[in-house]
């Protein structure tokens, strides 16, 4: 592969922001560990705390990439529309910041995008430590069905992943498969495919992005493929330190599902169905697992008490309007002077439908 026998980097890594910091030195540490071709890489910082930010310019420094440093929380579209900004090689890797990858993973991507001509690629996602181990999405389908029902044309969305299992289990299934969509804990994508696409979409602020993406490339012409022989994991953690809670708070907030919900439904004239009223009720549900629920049981000594997870449900409601709308509010009042191109960020929404 030419890409192999060449020290001219052909692939762009830009790493943005998930939902937390405190896992920051892992993943990028992975990364230098566990790439064995040669690389670009950029770094997109949203108001990291003050020792992350410390580390990630020390390391800039030592490995000679490029850091974008923002002094506040950014969604994780204009994290990497910022990123794509910056690239000039055939390929560009977005990869978050919890993410642990394996040796030989970008090699392997690239590999499969020359190979194919895919437009994208994903690996296998894990989830979770011990890290490689159980398998969250090896690329999945998407399919939008029509139909007729009284005098009304209705549209219904439906997506799923192939399998979810332990990897040693299915180990002989991990073939090199095309697919509808691979999702943004690591994607590679040909450079060229956003001249047709267009950057992504910022009016989706947590959920649904990659989906939209890959709706796009696939509308485009482009292919995708999961390859499977790849692994790479990615570790979601609740907020355990308090630097990572505002991030936390806000990127998952109910203003930020509710509004990406809508827009993802509207933009592809789908149905407000049971896919959607099912995620309306689960708005909320990431920090109610991270804290709000632990919080509960370690009130009552290990005990579970469902009225009091509920009390707390409400308070936590109330708190995470205040930061959404905080956030909103300040987005509105800041001069623009930073090159963002920023969509406007909604303030909460009344997610009862």
């Amino acid at each position: 592969m030419e890409t192999a026998r060449t020290n001219e980097p052909q692939v762009t890594v830009v790493v943005t922001p998930r939902e937390r910091f405190s896992y920051t030195r892992e993943s990028l540490e992975s990364i230098y560990d566990y790439t064995e071709i040669p690389f670009n890489l950029v770094y997109v910082d949203g108001g990291s705390p003050q020792h992350i930010q410390q580390y990630l310019a020390n390391k800039a420094q030592e490995k000679d990439f490029q850091l974008i440093r923002v002094d506040r929380y950014l969604s994780p579209n204009q994290s990497r529309n910022l990123g794509l900004r910056q690239v000039r090689t055939k390929y560009l890797v977005f990869v978050d910041n919890d993410v642990i990858v394996t040796p030989g993973w970008l090699k392997g991507l690239v590999e499969c995008a020359e190979e194919t001509e895919a437009a994208v690629v994903g690996p296998v996602i894990c989830i979770g430590t011990p890290i490689h181990e159980m398998i969250h999405n090896p690329g999945g389908t998407i399919a939008i069905k029509e139909e007729q029902v009284g005098e009304e044309q209705i549209r219904r969305f439906h997506h799923k992943c192939h399998f979810k299992r332990r990897v040693d289990d299915v180990r002989d299934r991990l073939q090199r498969a095309e697919c509808d969509y691979v999702e943004f804990h690591c994607m590679l994508a040909r450079t060229d495919i956003f001249e047709k696409t267009g950057p992504l979409d910022e009016g989706l602020f947590s959920t649904r992005e990659h989906l939209d993406f890959c709706m796009m490339v696939a509308r485009a012409g482009g292919k995708i493929y999961a390859e499977r022989q790849v692994i790479v994991t990615y570790v979601p953690g609740p907020p355990v330190q308090w630097s990572d809670l505002g991030f936390f708070m806000l990127r998952w907030s109910d203003a930020w599902d509710l509004a990406s919900l809508e827009h993802f439904r509207e933009k592809w004239d789908l149905t407000e169905d049971n896919y959607f009223q099912s995620r309306y009720k689960k708005l909320g549900f990431r920090r109610h697992k991270a804290y709000v629920k632990p919080l509960a049981k370690s009130l009552l000594f290990g005990q579970r008490s469902l009225t009091l997870e509920k009390i707390l449900i409400r308070l936590d409601r109330m708190v995470n309007r205040h930061v959404s709308d905080r956030y909103a509010r300040n987005q509105r009042q800041s001069a623009p002077t930073q090159d963002l191109e920023m969509q406007p960020f909604p303030a909460s929404t009344n997610p009862s439908k």
